[in-house]
């Protein structure tokens, strides 16, 4: 058994079903199954049954866990969100506190936004080590999209970039999800040596290909017979619709002899409500919706797709990286990436030949990517296989564990 305990702080985790929290919980569950000792701090809600009540201590599969007191606003009112945030921050503070002592590691993800300026005073005064696990910039992405449709003075954003700085450069080690977000911390000034990339990643185990007549979602959903092209997870302000919603008008104005093709949305987010009402101003009607999806289901429900869509606004690459498309190459399908060619994932998807990638507002060629996925189901299925390899051999959730591991064994005593 270790000596060393390792502290994570993040507001969801299991059995919560939000990306953050599952990548949380793999992690965490294999370095305690590794002789770890593991403690998470972490809220007593769940991002998708915010209702939802759990233990405030208990231990599962060897992760001793402290679900701290919040209050309960929710994300609709940004100063109800600023209030749940405070007391996250005060809870998680003296929990860390009482937790913590001298040589333990804590690990400081991204939510709330600025947990590692609580985490690094908190690890400076009990002489512990600090890895931030960035998932996210902060204020960065807030500065691009705004604060729930607000804006802050930019002298707000410079201000709280100067306690986020300082944490990032105090940190024993800084870990990115790419090469663009490992840049934008080089630029921020934090030292090469405590940077390192560890990409997010997919469960193969969990998440395997299901042929389209062998997917009970795909038939309970109708799409049996037609061409789907997915969208799952978060529609946020850091995502881009439009280009989605001109490319659906286009195709349902296509030639009766073209492709019979569908849209599965499957999930939630801040602009879906918007993007539903355009599609019903613009009578289109190719479109389904669908809610989330529990964990065990995301296998049928990613490969009821034939193609998937990530979006990312080229303006925020380097502070985000769409953690959904690990777990669509894990089902075997290709990818379509819409945003900045020189992205994050457009790199893999163009070094590996995943799929396409298209400019922002590039509706016409999103369309003719779609079409020719949806005229040759050969070439869908070829690089939907590859994609499965790729993601095999790269982004399997054992090597990432294995990565996390070697991070540890290297970290100075």
């Amino acid at each position: 058994m270790s000596a060393t305990r390792l502290v994570f702080l993040n507001r969801y985790f299991h059995p919560d079903q939000s990306a953050t929290s599952q990548m949380l919980s793999d992690l965490t569950f294999a370095l305690a199954e590794n002789g770890h000792r593991v403690a998470v701090i972490t809220s007593r809600q769940r991002y998708d049954a915010p209702e939802a009540r759990m233990a405030s201590k208990e231990t599962v599969g060897g992760v001793e866990i402290h679900r701290i007191w919040t209050s309960r606003f929710g994300r609709g009112n940004l100063v109800g969100r600023a209030v749940d945030y405070v007391t996250f921050y005060l809870s998680a503070t003296l929990t860390l506190w009482r937790l913590t002592q001298a040589g333990h590691i804590i690990f400081a993800k991204t939510d709330p936004p600025l947990l590692s300026v609580v985490a690094a005073v908190i690890a400076c005064q009990r002489g512990a080590r600090l890895i931030n696990w960035l998932q996210d910039l902060f204020p960065e992405v807030a500065e691009v999209v705004g604060l729930n449709r607000y804006q802050l003075p930019r002298f707000v954003y410079s201000a709280l970039r100067v306690p986020r700085n300082w944490s990032l450069r105090f940190a024993t080690m800084n870990v990115a999800l790419g090469d663009r977000m490992a840049e934008r911390l080089a630029a921020l000034g934090v030292a090469r040596n405590r940077i390192d990339i560890i990409q997010n990643w997919a469960d193969g185990n969990l998440y395997k290909p299901i042929e389209p007549a062998d997917n009970p979602l795909r038939r309970e959903w109708g799409l049996e017979g037609k061409f789907v092209v997915g969208y799952s997870g978060n529609l946020g302000r850091a995502h881009d619709y439009r280009t989605l919603l001109d490319a659906i008008a286009r195709l349902e104005g296509a030639r009766p002899d073209s492709p019979e093709i569908r849209w599965l949305f499957v999930g939630g987010g801040a602009l879906r409500g918007a993007f539903e009402s355009e599609l019903r101003a613009r009578v289109l009607k190719s479109v389904i919706f669908k809610p989330y999806q529990p964990r065990d289901l995301l296998p049928q429900s990613l490969s009821a797709a034939d193609v998937h869509l990530v979006c990312l606004r080229p303006e925020l690459e380097g502070l985000i990286v769409p953690s959904k498309f690990y777990g669509i190459a894990a089902v075997g399908r290709p990818t379509i990436f819409v945003g900045d060619r020189d992205g994050e994932i457009a790199r893999i998807i163009r070094h590996y030949d995943l799929g396409f990638v298209v400019a922002q507002g590039d509706a016409e060629g999103l369309t003719e990517r779609i079409v020719a996925l949806a005229r040759d189901p050969d070439l869908c299925r070829e690089i939907g296989a590859s994609a499965r390899k790729v993601c095999e051999d790269k982004f399997e959730r054992q090597i990432a564990i294995d990565r996390w591991e070697s991070l540890l064994a290297r970290l100075p005593v």
